[in-house]
């Protein structure tokens, strides 16, 4: 809180921090978005066992659930520190997973961004009120670069959004491993393992994006993770930043091309 009140925008002497590099500062203030501060959370995390049958493809709820959950701690948090510094929103975010030493099952959740502020006329003067309809600062994992394109291209972010699934897949019965030595064969179960687990990531995200009344997510990563859970089980993680236009009666204007001519 100490640190919070010393970055206090108009206080004598205060300044900001940032991780943005210094063409994305640059684009960030060139769309009207002043920085505050470098804001972030974290969740040191016991994630519980659980075992999935040795045959048969299936999700780990309790991972699942424990991981999403220890992320969404972080966010959190470091959403309340932007709430703390009045800011609008949060550019650049960063949500990682470290395994800690500390144990086998204990990981370290950690979301750093860098706080902003809109100046008066953001935007092209179209929103008064940058945070989402959860009256919380935005989030975006979006480059500086992109979080410029976005703006100047008519679109707000509304924050970061994400779905996670902990999916066990059946090891093959030693009949199968024999008969396909040798072969060229898919291996189905293996298949539909990997989409089902995808298509659940898939799904929770975008569930969020609808609770935000988002018009659709940029920016989609879709992440796959081992962790300590060895070669069967997996983790799969989507992420992605939703937006909505600035204007109802928005429309993206096409450049104007322009032919030369020769006499």
């Amino acid at each position: 809180m100490k640190r919070l009140a010393e970055l206090q925008p108009g206080k004598a002497g205060s300044i900001f921090t940032s991780d943005l590099s210094v063409n994305e500062f640059l684009l960030v203030r060139e769309v009207g978005f002043r920085p505050l501060g470098l804001v972030l959370g974290s969740s040191i995390y016991h994630v519980g066992l659980q075992i999935g049958r040795w045959g048969k493809n299936q999700e780990l709820n309790v991972l699942s659930q424990a991981m999403y959950h220890a992320r969404e701690l972080a966010m959190t948090r470091m959403e309340a520190e932007a709430d703390a510094l009045g800011a609008d929103g949060i550019v650049g975010v960063r949500l990682d997973v470290e395994m800690k030493e500390f144990g086998a099952d204990i990981a370290e959740f950690i979301a750093i961004g860098t706080a902003v502020k809109a100046d008066p006329g953001a935007g092209g003067g179209g929103v008064s009120n940058w945070r989402n309809n959860k009256r919380q600062p935005f989030t975006s994992d979006l480059s500086g670069q992109d979080f410029w394109t976005l703006i100047r291209a008519g679109y707000a972010p509304l924050g970061m959004v994400m779905g996670s699934c902990v999916y066990h897949i059946a090891h093959q019965r030693m009949g199968s491993v024999l008969g396909n030595i040798g072969r060229n064969v898919e291996i189905e179960q293996f298949t539909q393992a990997l989409y089902d687990a995808r298509e659940l990531a898939m799904s929770r995200m975008q569930a969020e994006a609808e609770e935000l009344h988002a018009e659709g997510i940029v920016g989609v990563q879709l992440r796959q993770h081992s962790h300590t859970w060895g070669s069967h089980t997996t983790e799969f993680f989507a992420i992605g930043t939703a937006v909505r236009p600035l204007r109802e009666d928005h429309v993206i204007e096409r450049p104007t091309m322009v032919l030369s001519l020769d006499a």
